[in-house]
């Protein structure tokens, strides 16, 4: 009997041992990027991510603490879900596109599991059956490796943590969205979240802290960022040029929509960074109509306002284009004024002046213009045919995070003021239908702005010549 057990007790010793060097060799093993299906060689650097949480950490305040989460999972329809897209906060800190996840960002350093870091990540662990059917993911060892964090768990594991959130005087976040549960797993986004809630219940909490601060950061691009911003732009710019060669009175909006998504595609974007607008004739009046379904009618505009992303930047480039390759006599007039507004405001986008500006100085142009026009009497009119603002921040969001404050170096905002005169407007019926919108991104300089979109021709002669060549 004593041999029996001195040989089972070896032989699960073995077991053990065994068992134990096959972890070590996993853990070990170098993981190359094409293992996990990252195949881009050009995204955004860790060291990148890196920088950016320490720049956030400069801002926070002794012995807090900031809580990121990933977005949620949203679902279509039955059991088919939208495509995931990473939330931009969480993507900017940390290179992860990965559901089910959450950052904690520490002022100051904490010893976790004998690590002392003033950062920890919790992930989707490895999954074989569920990577069977909704492909790799990083795991533990992946985001180590990969995204060079050093203190990275797996999100079922988070019960198990001290993650010493109890003893900090603050903890910021940003606001709750709404998350499904799912009730065959207990380490979901809901889960963590209600959890970390708990754990952190007696301690001041602030969100709108850490939103000013992530728009501080954001606003301004780093080196890295234009590098991918400037291809989204590049992809969006020769996807407008080909719909200027193809458009015609034969198409459908969906046509010229499929067109351009075609090209975002074909030259390597992974989406496109909203929903793409092509409001013809009446539609063109329709800020951001969205349907585009109408069939083109011989004398149309076609309001074409796209934007492809690329590794998580967006573009956004507004054109409006003559179906039949010919501005009218009424469209050209139009056109000219939200070209005249378009280049005074893109001119005053210099660094040191107000965020508004552009604004109000294309507001003044047009107001003045539409009133030599008789179209409206007096200034205060303007805004029922202008009604928005020329410019918003451009970056991982189309309307990306920034402090609207003063114009800086390095950031990148739009210029789009429009014309929209629909039908049964009070003015000639003459007028009717013609909505114009002209929209560039502009990269704001120490010296004069530069227009990352102007290879995209906005002169009535430059698009009428391409328009209509053979």
């Amino acid at each position: 009997m004593k041999n029996i057990l001195i040989i089972s007790a070896f032989i699960l010793c073995v077991a053990n041992s065994f068992s134990q060097e096959k972890r070590l060799n996993l853990e070990n093993k170098v993981i190359t990027p094409n293992e996990l299906g990252i195949f881009d060689t050009d995204l955004i650097s860790p060291s990148f991510h890196k920088e950016r949480r320490e720049k956030l950490r400069e801002l926070m305040p002794a012995n807090s603490v900031a809580i990121f989460y990933s977005s949620p999972i949203r679902n279509r329809s039955n059991d088919v879900d939208y495509e995931y897209h990473q939330d931009p906060n969480f993507y900017y800190l940390t290179g992860l596109k990965e559901p089910h996840s959450v950052v904690i960002i520490y002022k100051n350093k904490i010893k976790l599991e004998g690590i002392k870091t003033n950062e920890i990540i919790l992930v989707q662990p490895r999954d074989a059956s569920k990577e069977l059917w909704m492909g790799k993911r990083m795991g533990v060892e992946g985001v180590k490796q990969i995204l060079n964090f050093k203190a990275v768990f797996a999100n079922k594991d988070i019960n198990k943590l001290k993650l010493n959130l109890k003893k900090k005087d603050k903890v910021f976040f940003i606001s709750d969205k709404n998350d499904t549960r799912d009730t065959r797993s207990n380490s979901d986004l809901y889960d963590i979240k209600k959890l970390l809630l708990t754990e952190v219940e007696n301690t001041e909490k602030d969100n709108f802290q850490l939103n000013k601060w992530m728009a501080q950061l954001r606003e301004i691009k780093t080196e890295e960022e234009l590098i991918l911003m400037r291809k989204a732009i590049y992809i969006t710019c020769k996807a407008q040029i080909e719909l200027m060669k193809k458009l015609n009175p034969e198409m459908a909006e969906y046509q010229s929509e499929a067109l351009v998504e075609y090209h975002f595609k074909n030259e390597g974007a992974e989406h496109a960074g909203f929903p793409s607008i092509h409001g013809s004739g009446g539609n063109s009046c329709i800020l951001h109509y969205v349907s585009n379904r109408r069939l083109f009618e011989q004398n149309d505009l076609l309001v074409s306002d796209i934007g492809a992303e690329y590794h998580g930047y967006t573009a956004d480039v507004t054109r409006t284009l003559p179906v039949n390759g010919q501005y009218s006599k009424e469209q050209a007039i139009i056109y000219n004024i939200v070209l005249e507004a378009q280049t005074a405001g893109i001119e005053s986008c210099v660094e040191g002046n107000s965020f508004w500006k552009p604004g109000q100085i294309a507001n003044e142009i047009i107001a003045k213009r539409l009133m030599e026009l008789g179209i409206i009497n007096n200034t205060n009119e303007v805004k029922k045919y202008f009604p928005h603002g020329t410019s918003h921040y451009l970056g991982l969001d189309v309307h990306d995070s920034g402090t609207y404050n003063e114009l800086k170096a390095m950031q990148v905002i739009t210029v789009e003021p429009g014309i929209y005169i629909p039908k049964g407007s009070d003015c000639d019926e003459k007028w009717w239908n013609i909505g114009v919108r002209i929209e560039d991104d502009i990269l704001i300089t120490n010296m004069k702005p530069i227009n990352l979109s102007g290879c995209v021709p906005r002169t009535i002669p430059e698009i009428e010549e391409i328009m209509n060549k053979k």
